[in-house]
């Protein structure tokens, strides 16, 4: 694992792997680089693999002030540099780092050859009542110190019971990071549109993920030209910790075109 400071913020990273393709791996909300361990391994036996924290996540540090999902695209293209990889990379990302991996394409379209989405978020999105319930509770809780019970919220609603024990300790790492400091306002700009990405792009679905989910990735899959939507069975949210030799399978597929 190493360390890097980009604009002020100290980010971990690994780079594994070797080959002439790159796989940058972007986690999901309350997550980690360790969330894609039963996925890198194999990634990494045909090509680079360069995972990291994001700004707030595991062991990189707190942004302060005005966090802009513009920022967090530029993280990518910054470590990417300072890891000499030259030329276009595949993206993958799960949730909001989904999110994350469809901003970094859009404002760096030049640096991307693939993209891959896993259940992700969109900024603009007209959330259900139980999503805005769940966020509603999770705020409350965490405004109230009871950290306990927001980690508790986040395992309910997103996680699987039979992954509870092994997230757990990320989701509470990732509260104790945001109760540290004063939570940094997060920006969502305006993305272009969607019909401007020309790399292709795999949606990935849990199937029992919530109908939101399901929702903003079928409106991907329409909206992006080239673009392919595949449902995993037996999968929630969270499908590389669900089903992780099926989320492999496809991104080997996939990136193997």
């Amino acid at each position: 694992m190493d360390f890097i400071e980009l604009n002020g913020v100290g980010l971990r990273y690994e780079l594994s792997g070797k080959g002439d393709r790159t796989v940058v791996l972007v986690h999901e909300m309350g997550g980690s680089l360790e969330s894609w361990d039963d996925v890198a391994p194999q990634l990494a036996e045909s090509r680079r693999v360069l995972r990291y924290d994001t700004r707030g996540a595991g062991l990189s540090q707190k942004a302060r002030g005005e966090l802009s999902l513009d920022t967090m695209a530029d993280d990518i293209a910054a470590l990417l540099d300072h890891s000499g990889i030259a030329g276009k990379v595949a993206l993958a990302g799960i949730a909001v780092g989904g999110a994350i991996a469809l901003r970094t394409a859009l404002a760096h379209p030049d640096q991307v050859e693939r993209l891959v989405l896993v259940d992700p978020g969109l900024p603009a999105w007209d959330w259900t009542e139980g999503i805005r319930g769940y966020w509603a509770e999770e705020e409350r809780l965490f405004e109230a110190g009871d950290i306990d019970g927001a980690v508790e919220v986040n395992m309910e609603f997103w996680v699987k019971p039979e992954h509870r024990n092994e997230v757990r300790p990320q989701q509470r790492h990732a509260f104790e990071l945001q109760s540290a400091h004063e939570e940094p306002e997060l920006i969502w700009p305006e993305m272009a549109s969607l019909s401007t990405l020309t790399m292709p792009t795999l949606v990935v679905l849990g199937e029992d993920d919530y109908a939101d989910f399901l929702a903003i990735g079928e409106h991907l899959a329409s909206e992006i030209p080239d673009a392919e939507l595949v449902v995993v069975p037996g999968a929630g949210h969270l499908v590389g910790i669900d089903q992780p030799e099926e989320l492999n399978a496809l991104l080997l597929e996939f990136l193997s075109d």
